[in-house]
């Protein structure tokens, strides 16, 4: 099965095909530096990590290029509120969010463009589309006019006598829905000279002119956030497409995190930070919390959820441990099963399904003393888990010098959740819920054994 993707602009699933053979471009909307990041921002660059190493693993090279929107009002107004420089403002928080990605296993992207440093190729596409009658400056702002583009809302769905861009309104605007590629200066605000007046990008034409100024006019994937379908990535197609750039040919979007049922997002008051995260989980855990579920379904955030999630990915990891004691484990092959699920829009609940039966059958082998088997079967662990950026035994995730060998001090780190519950739901005589633990420790490879000194335990080898 060749791998198919949901694209939004169809509302259906399309057969990925590239516009230049054995390359795979992707455009994905990145962070508007203006705090720190939570789970729900890291949550789309995650998903859009998988799907390129997935590309990658189908042989094919990929171009990705994640932006950065380091001018924005809210930038601007955070950093007046802190007494601080907006670019230092800005620069600082974009080193948070880098250490973010790098820390939860995401692979640096092939570029990762500002703002601030492509003026010049939005002024060239503000002159095309002033040329050709898409676009129009009026006291020192320019804007696209979208009764001009016959197509617009065909990404969103929106109706145009409905259409709502959500800017404050200004003198210059000759119709309600056209939308701001420009804006003039204010006194005391940044600003760049341009033929109509200085000032300042609109958020729109940032993305248009960094995607075509790297992957040309005409590349594979846009990506964002569900919330960026309108009027984000709307505009951003009508712009470039107006202007006869062919834009991106698949539109896929990730769906939120939610807390009660709301999208994470600071002005809410309702965010998790990244940072907090990783002093209660490992990032490969947390990891394991956001790219488990499908892309394209809401995660409803829950400590609990969060917690078994960990525990899922140390039964992974206690496996391959047990696996890398026993012998040499070279990475093997994907599972059939799992290349058809991520091949389906990348259907990584199926995905994770195979992974762990596959552990399961391994630990079952190692019982058995087929030593080989188990031994083959991690190694498919190991290609179907580097697939999903988990891979506890590759360099990101080793432990300590990044040797394969475990120790006690890892291993006790990894089993201590599992019998914590187990003694637990012992003292509260919920004896269905212990045996669940322990049937969890004995999936794992763990064995315990219960003394008077509390309980101890061991890796089962052949």
């Amino acid at each position: 099965m060749a791998l198919h993707l949901y694209d939004t602009a169809t509302r259906a699933p399309r057969e990925f095909t590239p516009v230049r053979s054995g390359t795979a471009s992707i455009y994905v909307c990145g962070a508007t530096v203006q705090g720190v990041p939570h789970i729900g921002h890291v949550r789309g660059m995650l998903n859009y990590d998988v799907l390129r190493r997935w590309l990658l693993h189908s042989g094919l090279d990929v171009l990705l290029v994640r932006n950065v929107t380091d001018i924005d009002d809210k930038i601007l107004t955070k950093a007046a509120d802190a007494n601080r420089p907006w670019w230092e403002w800005a620069a600082t928080h974009e080193r948070a969010f880098e250490q973010a990605y790098d820390d939860l296993g995401c692979l640096p992207p092939s570029v990762t463009p500002r703002a601030t440093g492509h003026v010049t190729q939005m002024i060239e596409l503000m002159q095309r589309l002033i040329d050709s009658g898409h676009a129009y400056p009026a006291e020192g702002d320019v804007y696209f006019s979208v009764k001009s583009f016959p197509e617009y809302g065909q990404l969103s769905g929106q109706q145009l006598d409905e259409v709502q861009q959500g800017e404050t309104p200004t003198r210059g605007k000759r119709d309600s829905r056209d939308f701001t590629l420009w804006k003039s200066a204010k006194p005391g605000e940044p600003a760049w000279p341009t033929p109509w007046g200085e000032g300042r990008p609109g958020w729109h034409l940032e993305c248009s002119a960094m995607a075509t100024n790297y992957l040309g006019a005409e590349f594979d994937i846009h990506g964002g956030g569900v919330d960026l379908v309108f009027p984000h990535h709307e505009n951003e197609r009508a712009q470039s497409n107006a202007a006869g750039d062919g834009f991106a040919r698949y539109w896929l979007h990730n769906a939120w995190v939610t807390m009660s049922g709301e999208k994470m997002s600071k002005s809410l008051g309702n965010t998790v930070s990244i940072p907090a995260m990783l002093e209660r989980y490992r990032a490969p855990e947390l990891r394991y919390y956001l790219v488990q579920p499908h892309y394209r379904s809401t995660v409803e955030y829950s400590e609990g959820a969060v917690a078994e999630a960990a525990q899922g990915y140390r039964r992974i990891e206690v496996f391959l441990r047990r696996a890398a004691a026993a012998g040499s484990v070279p990475m093997g092959e994907v599972a059939p099963e799992f290349a058809a699920a991520m091949d389906d829009d990348l259907a990584t609940p199926a995905a994770f399904a195979v992974v762990h039966n596959t552990v399961r059958d391994g630990n079952a082998a190692f019982d058995g003393g087929d030593t080989t088997k188990a031994l083959e079967l991690a190694g498919a662990v190991r290609a179907m888990t580097d697939v999903l950026g988990l891979d506890p035994l590759s360099a990101h995730w080793a432990e300590g010098s990044g040797s394969d060998t475990p120790t006690r001090e890892a291993l006790g780190r990894l089993v201590e959740g599992l019998l914590a519950e187990r003694q637990q739901a012992r003292a509260a005589k919920d004896f269905t819920r212990a045996d669940a633990a322990r049937d969890r420790l004995t999936e794992a490879g763990i064995a315990v054994e219960d003394t008077p000194n509390g309980p101890q335990w061991t890796v089962r080898n052949s």
